[in-house]
Protein backbone atom coordinates (compact mmCIF):
# COMPACT_ATOMS: atom_id res chain seq x y z
CA UNK A 1 0.00 0.00 0.00
CA UNK A 2 1.52 3.49 -0.95
CA UNK A 3 2.43 5.53 1.64
CA UNK A 4 2.52 2.67 4.33
CA UNK A 5 5.95 2.97 6.31
CA UNK A 6 8.09 -0.60 6.30
CA UNK A 7 8.55 -2.61 9.14
CA UNK A 8 11.09 -5.50 9.73
CA UNK A 9 9.06 -6.51 12.59
CA UNK A 10 5.69 -5.22 14.26
CA UNK A 11 6.27 -2.42 16.12
CA UNK A 12 3.54 -3.29 18.95
CA UNK A 13 6.12 -6.12 19.29
CA UNK A 14 9.02 -4.22 21.08
CA UNK A 15 12.00 -5.77 20.34
CA UNK A 16 11.09 -9.53 21.47
CA UNK A 17 11.30 -10.58 17.80
CA UNK A 18 15.09 -8.92 17.71
CA UNK A 19 16.55 -11.09 21.13
CA UNK A 20 15.58 -14.58 19.07
CA UNK A 21 17.53 -13.48 15.76
CA UNK A 22 20.80 -13.98 18.35
CA UNK A 23 20.18 -17.79 18.45
CA UNK A 24 20.70 -17.86 14.17
CA UNK A 25 24.60 -17.23 15.12
CA UNK A 26 25.16 -20.47 15.79
CA UNK A 27 23.92 -22.31 12.73
CA UNK A 28 25.64 -19.73 10.47
CA UNK A 29 28.56 -20.05 11.94
CA UNK A 30 28.16 -23.91 12.02
CA UNK A 31 27.50 -23.76 8.14
CA UNK A 32 31.07 -22.39 7.26
CA UNK A 33 32.02 -26.07 8.24
CA UNK A 34 30.49 -27.36 5.02
CA UNK A 35 31.56 -27.49 1.30
CA UNK A 36 31.14 -24.44 -1.19
CA UNK A 37 28.29 -25.52 -2.83
CA UNK A 38 26.41 -27.19 -0.20
CA UNK A 39 27.11 -23.90 2.40
CA UNK A 40 25.61 -21.89 -0.29
CA UNK A 41 22.51 -24.00 -0.16
CA UNK A 42 23.17 -23.87 3.55
CA UNK A 43 23.03 -19.97 3.71
CA UNK A 44 19.83 -19.93 0.96
CA UNK A 45 18.03 -22.11 3.58
CA UNK A 46 19.07 -19.92 6.26
CA UNK A 47 17.77 -17.12 4.46
CA UNK A 48 14.03 -18.80 3.83
CA UNK A 49 14.41 -19.51 7.31
CA UNK A 50 14.48 -15.99 8.37
CA UNK A 51 11.94 -14.52 5.86
CA UNK A 52 9.57 -17.04 6.93
CA UNK A 53 10.32 -15.81 10.81
CA UNK A 54 9.57 -12.57 9.75
CA UNK A 55 6.43 -13.53 7.99
CA UNK A 56 5.26 -15.22 10.88
CA UNK A 57 4.84 -12.23 13.28
CA UNK A 58 2.84 -10.38 10.36
CA UNK A 59 0.45 -13.21 9.64
CA UNK A 60 -1.21 -13.98 13.07
CA UNK A 61 -4.68 -15.05 12.82
CA UNK A 62 -4.65 -15.42 8.46
CA UNK A 63 -4.80 -18.88 6.79
CA UNK A 64 -0.94 -18.51 5.51
CA UNK A 65 0.39 -18.48 8.58
CA UNK A 66 0.05 -22.54 8.80
CA UNK A 67 1.88 -22.25 5.67
CA UNK A 68 4.55 -20.05 6.74
CA UNK A 69 5.11 -22.27 9.41
CA UNK A 70 5.26 -25.26 7.17
CA UNK A 71 8.15 -23.59 4.87
CA UNK A 72 10.22 -23.36 8.27
CA UNK A 73 9.56 -26.66 9.42
CA UNK A 74 10.64 -27.99 6.00
CA UNK A 75 13.81 -25.73 6.44
CA UNK A 76 14.73 -27.51 9.50
CA UNK A 77 13.73 -30.83 8.58
CA UNK A 78 16.20 -30.67 5.63
CA UNK A 79 18.45 -29.16 7.86
CA UNK A 80 18.70 -31.57 10.20
CA UNK A 81 18.78 -34.45 7.92
CA UNK A 82 21.43 -33.43 5.47
CA UNK A 83 23.88 -31.13 7.48
CA UNK A 84 23.88 -32.37 10.80
CA UNK A 85 20.91 -32.95 13.44
CA UNK A 86 22.15 -30.11 15.77
CA UNK A 87 20.15 -27.91 13.86
CA UNK A 88 17.17 -29.53 15.44
CA UNK A 89 17.62 -26.66 18.20
CA UNK A 90 16.07 -24.49 15.49
CA UNK A 91 12.60 -25.81 16.04
CA UNK A 92 12.61 -23.76 19.37
CA UNK A 93 11.31 -20.78 17.01
CA UNK A 94 8.72 -22.92 15.56
CA UNK A 95 7.91 -23.94 18.87
CA UNK A 96 7.01 -20.33 19.87
CA UNK A 97 4.64 -19.64 16.78
CA UNK A 98 2.97 -23.34 17.01
CA UNK A 99 1.80 -21.75 21.44
CA UNK A 100 -0.02 -19.19 19.18
CA UNK A 101 -2.62 -21.66 17.82
CA UNK A 102 -5.96 -20.94 20.05
CA UNK A 103 -7.69 -23.77 18.18
CA UNK A 104 -7.30 -26.95 19.58
CA UNK A 105 -7.68 -28.89 16.55
CA UNK A 106 -5.04 -26.96 14.84
CA UNK A 107 -2.21 -26.84 17.30
CA UNK A 108 -2.50 -30.57 17.56
CA UNK A 109 -2.03 -30.99 13.87
CA UNK A 110 1.23 -28.84 14.17
CA UNK A 111 2.37 -30.69 17.01
CA UNK A 112 2.53 -33.65 15.39
CA UNK A 113 4.11 -32.19 11.97
CA UNK A 114 6.68 -30.78 14.59
CA UNK A 115 7.34 -34.08 16.49
CA UNK A 116 8.02 -35.44 12.98
CA UNK A 117 10.27 -32.55 11.92
CA UNK A 118 12.17 -33.36 15.34
CA UNK A 119 11.90 -36.96 15.59
CA UNK A 120 12.90 -38.21 12.31
CA UNK A 121 16.42 -36.62 12.00
CA UNK A 122 16.78 -37.57 15.34
CA UNK A 123 16.42 -41.50 14.51
CA UNK A 124 18.14 -41.39 12.08
CA UNK A 125 21.34 -39.92 13.09
CA UNK A 126 20.85 -41.89 16.38
CA UNK A 127 22.70 -45.06 15.42
CA UNK A 128 26.24 -42.69 14.19
CA UNK A 129 25.98 -40.55 17.57
CA UNK A 130 28.04 -40.70 20.36
CA UNK A 131 26.86 -41.60 23.87
CA UNK A 132 27.89 -37.94 25.12
CA UNK A 133 25.49 -35.90 22.00
CA UNK A 134 22.67 -37.87 22.64
CA UNK A 135 23.10 -36.83 26.48
CA UNK A 136 22.46 -33.32 25.06
CA UNK A 137 20.52 -33.94 21.64
CA UNK A 138 17.19 -35.88 23.47
CA UNK A 139 16.80 -33.70 26.45
CA UNK A 140 16.93 -31.09 24.06
CA UNK A 141 14.17 -32.70 21.81
CA UNK A 142 11.96 -33.84 24.92
CA UNK A 143 12.35 -29.80 26.13
CA UNK A 144 11.30 -28.63 22.65
CA UNK A 145 8.20 -31.03 22.31
CA UNK A 146 6.99 -29.39 25.52
CA UNK A 147 8.03 -25.70 24.96
CA UNK A 148 4.67 -25.22 22.73
CA UNK A 149 2.71 -26.35 25.82
CA UNK A 150 4.04 -23.23 27.68
CA UNK A 151 4.22 -20.76 24.68
CA UNK A 152 0.63 -21.51 24.29
CA UNK A 153 0.16 -21.17 27.74
CA UNK A 154 1.98 -17.48 27.70
CA UNK A 155 0.08 -16.97 25.06
CA UNK A 156 -3.48 -17.70 26.06
CA UNK A 157 -3.10 -15.64 29.64
CA UNK A 158 -1.85 -12.72 27.24
CA UNK A 159 -4.83 -12.85 25.09
CA UNK A 160 -7.15 -13.15 27.85
CA UNK A 161 -5.71 -9.89 29.79
CA UNK A 162 -5.92 -8.46 26.59
CA UNK A 163 -9.26 -9.48 25.90
CA UNK A 164 -9.97 -8.64 29.97
CA UNK A 165 -8.87 -4.58 29.38
CA UNK A 166 -10.63 -4.56 26.33
CA UNK A 167 -13.74 -5.70 27.92
CA UNK A 168 -13.48 -3.41 30.64
CA UNK A 169 -12.67 -0.29 28.69
CA UNK A 170 -16.25 -1.48 27.05
CA UNK A 171 -17.82 -1.08 30.14
CA UNK A 172 -16.13 2.22 31.69
CA UNK A 173 -17.28 3.49 28.07
CA UNK A 174 -20.74 1.75 28.74
CA UNK A 175 -20.60 3.04 32.48
CA UNK A 176 -20.34 6.81 31.58
CA UNK A 177 -22.18 6.81 28.38
CA UNK A 178 -25.70 5.13 30.65
CA UNK A 179 -24.07 8.23 33.51
CA UNK A 180 -24.30 10.73 30.73
CA UNK A 181 -27.85 9.39 29.70
CA UNK A 182 -28.92 9.58 33.21
CA UNK A 183 -28.17 13.00 33.99
CA UNK A 184 -29.33 14.10 30.41
CA UNK A 185 -32.52 12.25 31.20
CA UNK A 186 -32.78 13.68 34.86
CA UNK A 187 -31.84 17.42 33.99
CA UNK A 188 -34.70 16.95 31.23
CA UNK A 189 -36.99 15.55 33.88
CA UNK A 190 -35.97 17.95 36.61
CA UNK A 191 -35.54 21.16 35.05
CA UNK A 192 -37.28 20.75 31.38
CA UNK A 193 -40.78 21.61 32.96
CA UNK A 194 -39.77 23.76 35.54
CA UNK A 195 -37.90 26.19 32.81
CA UNK A 196 -41.05 26.12 30.89
CA UNK A 197 -43.29 26.45 33.75
CA UNK A 198 -40.94 29.80 34.32
CA UNK A 199 -41.09 30.97 30.69
CA UNK A 200 -44.93 30.72 30.29
CA UNK A 201 -45.37 32.87 33.98
CA UNK A 202 -42.51 35.71 33.00
CA UNK A 203 -44.55 36.24 29.39
CA UNK A 204 -47.80 36.18 31.67
CA UNK A 205 -46.09 38.94 34.42
CA UNK A 206 -45.24 40.97 31.18
CA UNK A 207 -48.55 41.17 30.25
CA UNK A 208 -49.99 41.67 33.38
CA UNK A 209 -47.10 44.50 34.62
CA UNK A 210 -49.54 47.41 33.54
CA UNK A 211 -53.70 46.11 33.22
CA UNK A 212 -52.90 44.24 36.67
CA UNK A 213 -49.91 45.16 38.93
CA UNK A 214 -51.36 43.47 41.59
CA UNK A 215 -51.93 39.91 39.65
CA UNK A 216 -48.69 40.41 38.10
CA UNK A 217 -46.95 40.32 41.65
CA UNK A 218 -48.63 37.47 42.81
CA UNK A 219 -47.05 35.92 40.00
CA UNK A 220 -43.55 37.21 39.58
CA UNK A 221 -43.52 35.61 43.70
CA UNK A 222 -44.70 32.19 42.25
CA UNK A 223 -42.23 32.54 39.54
CA UNK A 224 -39.29 32.83 42.88
CA UNK A 225 -41.34 30.00 44.70
CA UNK A 226 -40.51 27.49 41.39
CA UNK A 227 -36.84 28.80 40.98
CA UNK A 228 -36.21 27.63 44.44
CA UNK A 229 -38.22 25.19 43.94
CA UNK A 230 -35.70 24.09 40.60
CA UNK A 231 -32.57 25.29 42.94
CA UNK A 232 -33.40 22.35 45.32
CA UNK A 233 -34.09 20.07 42.61
CA UNK A 234 -30.56 21.07 41.21
CA UNK A 235 -29.13 20.41 44.47
CA UNK A 236 -29.88 17.00 45.05
CA UNK A 237 -29.29 15.53 41.52
CA UNK A 238 -25.87 17.01 42.12
CA UNK A 239 -25.67 15.80 45.63
CA UNK A 240 -26.57 12.01 43.94
CA UNK A 241 -23.66 12.51 41.63
CA UNK A 242 -20.99 13.44 43.73
CA UNK A 243 -17.73 11.72 44.05
CA UNK A 244 -15.50 12.85 47.27
CA UNK A 245 -16.36 11.87 51.03
CA UNK A 246 -14.17 12.88 53.48
CA UNK A 247 -12.82 9.77 54.61
CA UNK A 248 -11.61 9.15 50.96
CA UNK A 249 -10.35 12.58 51.26
CA UNK A 250 -8.22 12.19 54.52
CA UNK A 251 -6.82 8.51 53.38
CA UNK A 252 -5.40 10.67 50.46
CA UNK A 253 -4.41 13.53 52.59
CA UNK A 254 -2.36 11.44 54.70
CA UNK A 255 -0.73 9.70 51.64
CA UNK A 256 0.08 13.06 50.43
CA UNK A 257 1.42 14.99 53.81
CA UNK A 258 3.62 11.66 54.32
CA UNK A 259 5.07 11.99 51.04
CA UNK A 260 5.67 15.77 52.14
CA UNK A 261 7.28 14.47 56.20
CA UNK A 262 4.46 16.27 57.43
CA UNK A 263 2.53 14.25 60.41
CA UNK A 264 -1.23 14.45 60.27
CA UNK A 265 -3.14 14.31 63.04
CA UNK A 266 -7.03 13.43 62.79
CA UNK A 267 -9.71 14.22 65.55
CA UNK A 268 -13.72 14.34 65.64
CA UNK A 269 -15.88 12.10 63.49
CA UNK A 270 -14.48 12.79 59.89
CA UNK A 271 -17.92 11.07 58.84
CA UNK A 272 -20.14 14.15 60.10
CA UNK A 273 -23.26 12.13 60.94
CA UNK A 274 -26.17 13.05 59.08
CA UNK A 275 -24.61 15.70 56.83
CA UNK A 276 -26.47 16.15 53.28
CA UNK A 277 -24.31 14.42 50.56
CA UNK A 278 -23.61 17.86 49.04
CA UNK A 279 -22.55 19.49 51.67
CA UNK A 280 -20.22 16.41 52.80
CA UNK A 281 -18.87 16.51 48.97
CA UNK A 282 -18.31 20.53 48.57
CA UNK A 283 -16.28 19.78 52.57
CA UNK A 284 -14.14 17.20 50.79
CA UNK A 285 -13.20 19.04 47.89
CA UNK A 286 -12.18 22.15 50.57
CA UNK A 287 -10.09 19.69 52.22
CA UNK A 288 -8.11 18.76 49.10
CA UNK A 289 -8.00 22.31 48.17
CA UNK A 290 -6.75 23.20 52.13
CA UNK A 291 -4.16 20.00 51.91
CA UNK A 292 -2.47 20.98 48.95
CA UNK A 293 -2.11 24.64 50.50
CA UNK A 294 -0.22 23.21 53.46
CA UNK A 295 2.26 20.87 51.23
CA UNK A 296 2.95 23.50 48.96
CA UNK A 297 3.15 26.94 51.25
CA UNK A 298 3.23 25.92 54.75
CA UNK A 299 7.17 24.79 55.23
CA UNK A 300 4.83 23.12 58.30
CA UNK A 301 6.01 19.78 60.01
CA UNK A 302 2.34 18.84 61.20
CA UNK A 303 -1.03 19.58 59.89
CA UNK A 304 -4.43 18.52 62.19
CA UNK A 305 -7.42 18.16 61.16
CA UNK A 306 -10.32 18.55 63.20
CA UNK A 307 -14.32 17.53 62.21
CA UNK A 308 -16.83 18.86 64.97
CA UNK A 309 -20.99 18.86 64.74
CA UNK A 310 -22.58 21.35 67.11
CA UNK A 311 -25.96 21.96 67.35
CA UNK A 312 -26.22 24.88 64.66
CA UNK A 313 -23.47 23.72 62.47
CA UNK A 314 -20.87 21.19 60.86
CA UNK A 315 -17.04 22.73 61.12
CA UNK A 316 -13.81 22.04 59.74
CA UNK A 317 -10.27 22.96 60.63
CA UNK A 318 -7.32 22.38 58.92
CA UNK A 319 -4.28 23.77 60.36
CA UNK A 320 -0.68 23.91 60.34
CA UNK A 321 2.20 24.74 62.14
CA UNK A 322 4.11 26.11 59.17
CA UNK A 323 4.94 29.92 58.64
CA UNK A 324 1.39 31.03 58.83
CA UNK A 325 -0.37 34.42 56.62
CA UNK A 326 2.04 37.58 55.35
CA UNK A 327 1.87 39.59 58.37
CA UNK A 328 0.52 37.33 60.76
CA UNK A 329 -3.04 39.04 59.31
CA UNK A 330 -6.16 37.20 58.64
CA UNK A 331 -6.67 36.47 55.03
CA UNK A 332 -9.79 37.17 53.23
CA UNK A 333 -11.06 34.26 51.11
CA UNK A 334 -10.92 36.83 47.86
CA UNK A 335 -6.95 36.78 48.47
CA UNK A 336 -6.20 33.37 47.12
CA UNK A 337 -7.26 31.30 44.25
CA UNK A 338 -7.27 28.41 46.38
CA UNK A 339 -9.37 30.03 49.34
CA UNK A 340 -12.08 31.93 46.55
CA UNK A 341 -12.89 28.92 45.13
CA UNK A 342 -13.70 27.10 48.10
CA UNK A 343 -15.77 30.15 48.83
CA UNK A 344 -17.79 30.13 45.87
CA UNK A 345 -18.62 26.32 46.31
CA UNK A 346 -19.41 26.81 50.34
CA UNK A 347 -21.85 29.56 48.97
CA UNK A 348 -23.84 26.84 47.73
CA UNK A 349 -24.47 26.04 50.98
CA UNK A 350 -24.71 28.72 53.24
CA UNK A 351 -21.11 28.02 53.99
CA UNK A 352 -18.08 30.36 55.31
CA UNK A 353 -14.57 29.95 55.11
CA UNK A 354 -11.89 31.68 57.39
CA UNK A 355 -8.20 31.93 57.32
CA UNK A 356 -5.74 33.24 59.79
CA UNK A 357 -2.51 32.96 61.85
CA UNK A 358 -1.86 31.19 64.86
CA UNK A 359 1.34 30.08 65.09
CA UNK A 360 1.34 28.68 61.61
CA UNK A 361 -2.67 28.89 59.35
CA UNK A 362 -5.81 27.88 60.27
CA UNK A 363 -8.38 26.71 58.05
CA UNK A 364 -12.13 27.17 59.42
CA UNK A 365 -15.18 26.30 57.59
CA UNK A 366 -18.73 25.97 59.00
CA UNK A 367 -21.82 24.73 57.07
CA UNK A 368 -25.05 26.03 58.78
CA UNK A 369 -27.55 22.71 59.72
CA UNK A 370 -30.71 22.44 57.88
CA UNK A 371 -33.60 20.63 58.98
CA UNK A 372 -35.16 19.73 55.78
CA UNK A 373 -38.49 20.00 55.91
CA UNK A 374 -40.87 20.60 52.73
CA UNK A 375 -42.16 23.65 54.72
CA UNK A 376 -39.41 25.53 55.59
CA UNK A 377 -37.93 27.83 52.84
CA UNK A 378 -34.12 25.81 52.36
CA UNK A 379 -32.96 28.23 50.40
CA UNK A 380 -33.59 31.84 52.64
CA UNK A 381 -32.00 29.69 55.69
CA UNK A 382 -28.34 29.02 53.42
CA UNK A 383 -28.72 32.31 52.13
CA UNK A 384 -29.27 34.35 55.47
CA UNK A 385 -27.83 31.71 58.29
CA UNK A 386 -27.83 33.61 62.03
CA UNK A 387 -24.95 36.07 62.64
CA UNK A 388 -24.87 34.62 66.23
CA UNK A 389 -24.81 31.30 65.69
CA UNK A 390 -21.63 31.89 63.75
CA UNK A 391 -20.22 34.65 65.91
CA UNK A 392 -20.48 31.39 68.85
CA UNK A 393 -19.49 29.23 66.42
CA UNK A 394 -16.50 31.26 65.71
CA UNK A 395 -15.28 31.93 69.32
CA UNK A 396 -15.51 28.31 70.31
CA UNK A 397 -13.28 27.25 67.51
CA UNK A 398 -10.51 29.50 68.88
CA UNK A 399 -10.41 27.41 72.26
CA UNK A 400 -8.55 24.31 73.10
CA UNK A 401 -7.78 23.19 69.78
CA UNK A 402 -5.39 25.69 68.45
CA UNK A 403 -3.57 26.22 71.99
CA UNK A 404 -0.80 23.67 70.83
CA UNK A 405 0.37 25.46 67.91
Amino acid sequence: MRGQRFEVFPRHMGFFPYLWLVYVILPIYNMFKFDSWKMGIGFFLLAVFLFTYRQLYFEVEKRSFMYWLLVQLAVIFILSTWYHPTFMYMGFFSANFIGWYIDDRRFKTAMLIFFLVEAIPLALYAPTLETADLLVLIPFFLIMLLSPLGFRSLSRRQKLEQELAKANEQIRNLIKGEERMRIARDLHDTLGHTLSLITLKSQLVEKLVTKDPMKAQAEAREIQNTSRAALRQVRELVAEMRTATLPEEIRDARMILDSAGIELVCEGNERLEGIPDLAHNILSLCLRESVTNVVKHSKASQCRIRMETLENEWRMIVADNGVGLPNDSPLPAEGSNGLKGMAERLSLIGGTIEARSNQGTIITIRVPIVIKNENRKEEDTHEHPSGDRRGSAHASGRTGFFARF
